[in-house]
């Protein structure tokens, strides 16, 4: 069986020994980089299941390193960050990252996000479902992560796509906000039921001007979200 394998990006040697060290131990195959453009590298050069990025390196920050993966990728991504501001980890979030993690961390902390993030990818490898959703106009395609609205791609984000392909494999069944938190940021977000709001109303506006006035993405109040089979 195949070793999973993660990429970890920090400019502290320290760090990547220490991570790399415990993760070897553990049966993963660690790939090292040290700053934002040996990232993009290595990434391009070698496909890896899990990417430990940090936010403040030389070159490319971590930032602009997750955004240029999400362009290709639906890879997990772990932000490690200095920054404790509510602010930076929205922004970690809404750039596409899966999770964060505030520095100093433990090694019992990476090493239960990690599993959670593996479970996570194993239960939609294990999920079965049609290749593509269609309901009237809205057609997915969850092998290539698209979304057409009246035959038109909709360009979305990597989490607005998480959201939307969410709700589809649920398509008719009212969804909670928490539960779709925990299912697209994992469970150390179940609170923030405004990150949620504000990626759903991004989702219906990119929608909207494909196809005005349509009613795929529905909000039942005090409930929930839920993609309407009825149309008409």
């Amino acid at each position: 069986m195949q070793k999973p394998r993660v990429l970890v990006v920090d400019d502290d040697p320290g760090i990547r020994k220490f991570v790399r060290a415990n993760l070897d131990a553990r049966d993963y195959e660690v790939l090292l980089a040290e700053n934002g453009l040996d990232a993009i590298q290595m990434f391009e050069k070698a496909p890896v299941d899990l990417i430990i990025l940090d936010i403040m390196m030389p070159f490319l920050d971590g930032y602009e390193v997750c955004r240029r993966i999400r362009e290709k990728s639906m890879v997990p991504i772990i932000m490690l960050t200095a920054k404790d501001s509510e602010n930076d980890k929205l922004r970690c979030l809404e750039l596409g990252a899966d999770d964060y993690i505030t520095k100093p961390f433990s090694l019992n902390e990476l090493l239960c996000r990690i599993k959670v993030i593996f479970r996570r990818t194993l239960e939609i490898k294990n999920s079965t479902f049609n290749p593509k959703f269609a309901c009237g106009e809205l057609e997915i395609d969850f092998n290539h992560h698209m979304v057409f609205l009246k035959g038109q791609e909709v360009n979305l984000s990597s989490t607005e796509y998480k959201i939307i392909s969410f709700l589809a494999m649920n398509a008719g069944r009212i969804i909670a906000p928490e539960y779709i938190l925990e299912k697209v940021w994992g469970e150390n977000n179940l609170a923030k039921h405004h990150l949620l709001w504000v990626n759903i109303c991004r989702l219906r506006n990119k929608m909207d001007r494909i196809y005005a006035g349509n009613n795929y993405i529905q909000t039942r109040p005090g409930l929930g979200y839920l993609i309407s089979l009825n149309q008409n």
